[in-house]
């Protein structure tokens, strides 16, 4: 760990907001204008405070940095203590960076109960942030379990009509999730030297028989929150009740924290059970991925078809996961990034037409571009950027996912390329009626454009889109330590899995094993006569060929 002397970062990061948060139930609840730009404001610096640590982070070590550790309970040992590495800073970014974004497209949504519904938006941002920081066990499931009071309040408080029956049954399934979750942190609290420090219990070596165990009941909790197939149900209902700043915390960060947990804790903590059950984990991401886009080719509600593709995109990013290889860890981490700029946008996107129409329909928002071209211009290019259209960040996430799970086997990547052509055909088929139908002559002569406050919400994410589209690079060299030493604590090698199962004693006809070196993937075999192959120039080459740099 690289201790941090000076300046407390990323305490002052998480608990800026709560603090904004209590700041604003001192301030009279009819003041919605000031408490509106109080709410604003503190998310803005809070994301100025985090942009310093992308500088100074150091991507040439896997350990974590920015680290604060201060005792907290004495029996158990218990102890504040944070940091960040190449796999959570961009997930502590990412929640920084929305964050002021929820609040701008609350300004005209959300007119009652304002000051209670930004300081529950800040409150939330805290419990978010603790989680991707946190690096003792206990800390980490205080803000986990925190997470649900301010969300399931969201969707409860100010979601639509069917508001409580969504907020109660997102509740229900994460608390049954988070129940095993904290049994799972018992056991590897005694198995693992009376020590809740995460770092020190990802190097105990555990019986495979416990580890086995440990896996699924952190699957019962992580995978809910992803959602995987078939614990998804929660989330359509949930999108379509929740006010927009809900569905895009919702979609750019909660189901982030599954996908977190399985990088995190399952495979460093587990790596003989992860090995046991990637077949099952990639076979429950290619049906998530089938079957989401399947699933959104039927809707008729804006929001659930976003809903279901993020069902479907989140399953690229276990399949990412659960590879287990260099490319397709990274390319899962970078889709979570992209997942998170993309499909939030899209739910602004359905926020601003609900505002006019108060329809989230297809059939009632049609043929856009005329009276809205500059709300019909994004529209467009989020859609595109969703559905992996080359230049734009999504591409480049899907592109590595899908040369990872190429390496593991040639039939998955291509069941999961299906995936991409399915959401070829929802979004167009969305974006072609949406945005170029025949509009509606009534309708369309009382619909207005963006104004200045949704130009600057969609602005910065338009930029990212194409930023990392163009440029995904500066992202993928922050995570290269982190995963590469995750892959080799895992030992990929040993897993017997796909189609390159080991054949006899010597190791002939082994799975080849992928040994890793900073930003360098390497194959070894086990056989004499095979060489070491250098396979980073090949995905270089292949990344220049699609115009990534």
């Amino acid at each position: 760990m690289l201790q941090t002397g000076g300046f407390p970062w990323l305490t002052t990061i998480v608990f800026l907001p709560l603090a904004g948060a209590l700041l604003l139930l001192l301030i009279d609840k009819t003041a919605h204008h000031m408490i509106r730009w109080i709410a604003l404001a503190v998310s803005l610096f809070d994301l100025v405070l985090s942009l310093p640590l992308w500088s100074l982070f150091d991507p040439s070590t896997h350990r974590m940095q920015f680290v604060e550790q201060v005792p907290w309970i004495a029996s158990p040992p218990i102890s504040y203590s944070v940091g960040v590495d190449g796999i959570s800073l961009p997930l502590l970014l990412l929640t920084t960076f929305l964050a002021p974004l929820c609040v701008l497209c609350s300004w005209r949504a959300i007119e009652t109960r304002v000051k209670e519904f930004m300081a529950v938006l800040l409150i939330m941002e805290t419990a978010m942030l603790g989680v991707f920081v946190a690096l003792d066990f206990v800390l980490f499931y205080v803000f986990w379990e925190a997470m649900l009071i301010p969300m399931y309040l969201l969707i409860g408080v100010w979601g639509g009509p069917n508001r409580l029956y969504a907020a109660v049954k997102f509740f229900l399934y994460t608390l049954v999730g988070s129940v095993l979750l904290l049994v799972a942190i018992l056991v590897l609290f005694v198995q693992g030297g009376q020590t809740f420090d995460i770092l020190l219990l990802s190097r105990v070596e555990y019986e495979p028989a416990l580890q086995n165990w440990l896996f699924w009941a952190f699957f019962a909790a992580f995978a809910v929150k992803v959602p995987m197939w078939p614990f998804h149900t929660w989330l359509p209902d949930a999108h379509v009740e929740a006010p927009t700043a809900g569905s895009v915390l919702l979609a750019s960060v909660l189901l982030k924290m599954g996908a977190y947990g399985f990088l995190r804790f399952s495979l460093p903590m587990l790596p003989d059970a992860t090995a046991t059950f990637v077949p099952v984990m990639v076979t429950l991401s290619l049906i998530a991925i089938i079957y989401g886009a399947y699933m959104a080719l039927a809707q008729a509600d804006l929001k659930k078809l976003i809903a279901y593709s993020s069902v479907s995109h989140m399953g690229f990013v276990t399949l990412g996961i659960f590879v287990l290889n260099a490319q397709g860890i990274e390319g899962a981490i970078l889709q979570m990034v992209n997942h998170g700029i993309t499909t939030g946008a899209l739910f602004l996107c359905v926020g601003v037409i609900y505002e006019r129409t108060h329809s989230r329909m297809i059939a009632d928002n049609v043929g856009l571009s005329g009276p809205m071209p500059r709300y019909a211009t994004v529209l467009v290019i989020f859609t595109l950027s969703s559905l992996g259209l080359p230049g734009t960040n999504s591409f480049v996430g899907e592109f590595l996912v899908l040369v990872g799970a190429f390496f593991w086997s040639h039939w998955i990547a291509a069941v999961a390329s299906l995936g991409i052509i399915l959401a070829a055909a929802y979004l167009l088929w969305m974006l072609q009626r949406v945005a170029f139908g025949l509009p509606n002559a009534a309708q369309a002569s009382h619909l207005h454009d963006l104004n200045l406050r949704e130009m600057v919400t969609m602005a910065p994410l338009v930029a990212l889109v194409f930023w990392i589209g163009f440029f995904p690079n500066p992202l993928l060299v922050k995570m290269h330590a982190s995963v590469n030493d995750l892959v080799e604590h895992v030992d990929v090698g040993d897993f017997e899995a796909g189609p390159h199962e080991a054949r006899d004693s010597r190791g002939e006809g082994r799975r080849p094993q992928f040994e890793v070196r900073r930003s360098t993937l390497q194959v070894r075999t086990s056989d004499p006569a095979s060489r070491t192959e250098n396979l980073e120039p090949r995905t270089s080459n292949l990344l220049s060929r699609a115009g990534v740099r």
